[in-house]
């Protein structure tokens, strides 16, 4: 959100999509199969903000080039190999990225950022318990810092362990952080709770802090479905799709909302094309099947 960002200590802010389930009673059958698919297809997959994105500036063969040179002049300096690993996990030589931050952490064990980057890059490599171990260690030598209690949130929450990562990400906020992941991610807690109020909240501070993030909108846009403010959660939806019309879960959830008005046309064709974007989503698909005979 990326509103859900991560960051790479001294490196740049990267996002991603979240994912949460959960169903809605005293509503009809077709409402409450709609509002459940909607919840399920909120976000694209059960990853989280971690995932690191190419950025070819940051990890553009020029730029390791010139910190590899300032690592050259100073090569017990922790800070230059943190820079650097950064710098390799933006170009996706996660090894690599690796090597450095496990030499910046010999030259100072006490580096707690450069622990919380390599758990990053440890989630992105499919290694969610090395992860936890580094967030806990970045946690041990400095228990104030926020990034890596929003790290540790979202393995804890892909875990299905929601108790422990909504702690996780309310501590985030206590501490006054800045990154919009913490009221994203708790947002969508309360969403699974069916606290939709209270996630409305927090998904309106997430925007607060990452206005150019499209995800926070269709959270926020699902809880307003939750609460059957169809205007309000359309207007989200719409929004979402100007800043990322990219997203095949913005287009399903603009259909989503047509389908509850009975406008199966234009329900079909907003499926249609997020299937066109991600042809394994599974909410436009079903979404598309239902609405196809009338389109």
């Amino acid at each position: 959100m990326a509103a859900k960002t991560a960051v790479l200590n001294r490196g740049t802010r990267i996002s991603g999509p979240l994912t949460i389930f959960s169903s809605i009673r005293g509503k009809t059958a077709l409402s409450a199969t709609l509002l459940t698919l909607a919840l399920a297809g909120c976000s694209t997959t059960n990853t989280t903000s971690d995932m690191i994105t190419v950025d070819r500036a940051q990890g553009s063969q020029e730029n390791i080039a010139s910190l590899s040179t300032v690592i050259n002049a100073s090569p017990n300096d922790p800070e230059g190999y943190n820079v650097r690993g950064t710098a390799y996990g933006r170009a996706g030589e996660f090894s690599k990225a690796l090597n450095d931050f496990n030499r910046a952490l010999q030259l100072n064990p006490q580096f707690y950022q450069a622990y919380a980057n390599r758990a990053l890059v440890y989630r992105n490599m499919g290694k969610p318990v090395e992860a936890a171990n580094d967030y806990n260690r970045a946690l041990q030598i400095n228990p104030n810092y926020d990034v890596a209690y929003i790290g540790r949130g979202n393995i804890y929450r892909q875990a299905g362990r929601t108790n422990e990562a909504f702690n996780d990400f309310s501590k985030a906020i206590e501490l006054d952080t800045t990154d919009g992941r913490a009221y994203h991610n708790r947002g969508l807690i309360y969403q699974l709770r069916g606290q939709h109020a209270q996630a409305i909240e927090d998904f309106a501070k997430a925007i607060s802090l990452s206005p150019n993030s499209a995800e926070p909108y269709n959270g926020r846009g699902i809880s307003y479905v939750a609460l059957n403010d169809d205007d309000n959660a359309f207007a989200d939806f719409n929004h979402a799709i100007e800043l990322n019309d990219k997203l095949a879960e913005s287009w399903a959830n603009q259909a989503l909302v047509y389908e509850r008005r009975g406008d199966k046309a234009r329900a079909y064709k907003s499926y249609s094309h997020a299937i066109r974007l991600d042809p394994n989503y599974k909410p436009a698909q079903d979404g598309a099947a239902r609405t196809r005979a009338t389109s």
